[in-house]
């Protein structure tokens, strides 16, 4: 807290959970005797007990109210406005909680980062998203020194910042090799290290580690790997995922890809382009596991929390204005191998990764 939040002396702090019946499971904790309820459990053993026990005191801070809100159902979906105390009171998010708290802290089953970066700069609170948590993130991705953390991403940062395109190269197990193409347009690199210092509004989005860009063009192939174990190969022209055709797995799958791509378009639209920067276990949370150095990931759908040009409006319903990650990484992905990834900059082409490794130009770079 007192790292990533600097300063915190005088900060009145709160911590959001997610639940299909908000009302339910917060009155009077009753979350608690639900093992379902593991990643609440998780915010409600680190942050509403420590801070009561003497963090916040510490600290200098006050507050350490939890509150719920309506589980979405999606990634980075905007939130409902109505919220609940441990009471079992309604209360509404923009009027009761975003005005009244400095540090808003919101441990969910959704990531939340999009809209709550929204709603910071309207309402002028700073805060973090931890969505997924568990012990494994707890011990390793939360438990770092984000200065560490922050100034070895702004090492990669630099290392990339101003790439022309990036072109990676998927090796599938039969031998084929897809290669999908990333027009960058020479834009500043981004990074989320974790700090969310001083006074201005802003979301941290931990575990943190990344260097990303919003993708200005794209085409080629990818492959993906659905929840089912289905995989495909998804054809992208001018930035947008077009069509997805069958590798292995289920056909209806594929098929149903395919009509909600037909649906609405936008669903297919690559938003993010960004690489792990962090020496960190699997945690088999994506949320952590895309901060690894050496792996890569797409995002498609809406890119406005990352400075990008995809807003919920753009969608045919509320309930597509998602933002999805894809991973590539040994453990998510181990049916293709990311062979290489390479940076066009200037008139140079340098290459970031080897067969799911940091390349020695992104291991001089962190050496540096």
């Amino acid at each position: 807290m007192s790292t990533v939040f600097d300063p915190t002396d005088g900060c009145r702090v709160c911590i959001l959970i997610d639940f299909d019946e908000p009302q339910k499971w917060i009155k009077d904790f009753a979350f608690l005797e639900n093992s379902e309820f593991s990643v609440q459990r998780k915010a409600y053993e680190n942050f509403y007990q420590r801070f009561k026990e003497g963090v916040m005191d510490e600290l200098g801070m006050s507050g350490g109210e939890m509150f719920s809100y309506y589980c979405t159902h999606g990634s980075n979906l905007d939130l409902r406005d109505a919220c609940f105390d441990t009471y079992g009171k309604q209360l509404s998010l923009d009027k009761d909680i975003y005005t009244h708290y400095d540090i808003v802290l919101c441990v969910s089953t959704w990531s939340a980062t999009a809209p709550l970066t929204a709603k910071c700069k309207e309402y002028g609170f700073r805060g973090a998203t931890m969505h997924g948590m568990n012990d494994i993130i707890l011990n390793s991705g939360l438990a770092v020194d984000y200065n560490e953390v922050s100034a070895d991403a702004e090492k990669v940062r630099k290392a990339m910042t101003n790439a022309d395109s990036i072109e990676i190269d998927f090796t599938l197990e039969d031998g084929r090799v897809l290669t999908a193409w990333l027009g960058l347009d020479q834009q500043d690199a981004q990074k989320s290290h974790g700090l969310c210092t001083g006074r201005t509004p802003d979301i941290a989005n931990l575990p943190a580690g990344e260097v990303y860009f919003v993708p200005c063009d794209a085409h080629g192939e990818f492959p993906m790997k659905y929840e089912d174990g289905t995989l495909g190969v998804l054809t992208v022209v001018d930035r947008n995922i077009i069509k997805s055709t069958l590798i292995e797995g289920k056909q209806s799958t594929i098929d149903e890809h395919n009509a909600r791509l037909a649906d609405d378009p936008m669903t297919g639209t690559l938003g993010e382009l960004g690489f792990g920067t962090q020496v960190l276990p699997v945690s088999y949370q994506d949320i952590q596991d895309e901060k690894v150095l050496g792996t890569c990931h797409l995002a498609t759908g809406r890119d406005d929390h990352l400075g990008g040009d995809i807003v919920p409006e753009m969608f045919k319903k509320h309930e597509n204005s998602t933002h999805d990650d894809i991973l590539f990484a040994p453990h998510k992905t181990p049916n293709f191998n990311v062979s290489e990834v390479r940076m066009q900059r200037g008139g140079k082409e340098e290459i970031i990764i080897e067969n799911f490794r940091p390349s020695e130009y992104i291991m001089n770079a962190l050496r540096s």
